[in-house]
């Protein structure tokens, strides 16, 4: 074979397959993976019930609400879910999506990496087009010092020549309001030329966002509420004043107390009184 035959057969061979769609009626849910790039459908999903979610009624009831409008085809918002780690904010993303199920509409969710985030652009013309609506969703979304990756999120929730898909949505969940540290932001006023631009370009990601959602941490009277509506829901017996003895022990010795940690005694204290979850 001649050289510059072997040369093109061997680059042929090492391009990347091209990208194809995945069987959307396969799965309500799927995963966002790169190198290569490919969608992986999820059997299912880890969520907990929207019922036992408590004290974010009213986040709980905005997110459902914006979340219904797009599946009916409306029109809706990113949503930036930020606040008290362990409250309740990716389990709410979750318990939204199946809801707006169990209604009778039709909606998928794509998990996002954050580390992912450049290829962002291969995934929305993936998705463009598409009869299906997606709610694409990131966990735990913020930006330390010198990443750029947040430059490759702005196109997907507002700006860029083609813009955001019309059947696609963005959910961020993060424990920062404006996805920066504190520290990073009075840094660029402080040493920055023009520091009030520095600063509109940092925080400018989160004003992309349409609704933000704030979580707070919980007081003990929710943190037990919600230790007991577990119980219940999983059939575990116990009396108010054990679990709330046994309760609040547990939260000491965590130095903490939020619907994370109220999981954690739940799922101790079912292991012990022999309970499956």
């Amino acid at each position: 074979m001649d050289p510059l035959d072997r040369i093109a057969a061997a680059l042929e061979r090492m391009a990347p397959v091209p990208l194809t769609a995945p069987d959307f009626d396969a799965s309500d849910a799927f995963v966002w993976h790169v190198a290569p790039d490919r969608l992986e459908p999820v059997a299912e999903v880890n969520r907990v019930d929207m019922a036992l979610l408590v004290g974010i009624d009213r986040a709980r009831d905005t997110l459902l609400a914006n979340t219904v409008q797009f599946a009916r085809g409306l029109p809706a918002n990113n949503a930036l879910l930020w606040g008290a780690r362990g409250m309740g904010k990716s389990s709410l993303v979750k318990a939204v999506h199946a809801e707006v199920l169990a209604r009778g509409l039709p909606l998928k969710i794509v998990e996002l990496q954050r580390e992912d985030l450049p290829s962002v652009g291969r995934l929305l013309n993936l998705l463009r087009g598409q009869e299906a609506r997606f709610v694409l969703y990131c966990d735990d979304l913020s930006f330390g010092h010198d990443d750029e990756h947040y430059k490759s999120l702005k196109a997907v929730l507002d700006g860029g020549i083609e813009g955001r898909p019309e059947n696609v949505l963005f959910y961020a969940t993060s424990n920062r309001r404006h996805l920066m540290p504190r520290d990073m932001i009075e840094n660029e006023r402080s040493s920055a030329i023009n520091p009030s631009e520095a600063v509109e370009e940092k925080v400018s990601l989160s004003d992309r966002f349409g609704l933000w959602l704030g979580f707070h941490a919980c007081d003990q009277d929710q943190y037990l509420s919600m230790i007991r509506g577990y119980c219940d829901a999983y059939g575990v017996e116990i009396d108010d004043a054990a679990l709330r003895a046994e309760a609040i022990e547990w939260q000491a010795t965590r130095g903490a107390r939020s619907g994370r940690v109220a999981w954690q005694f739940f799922t101790d204290l079912a292991g012990r009184r022999g309970v499956r979850v």
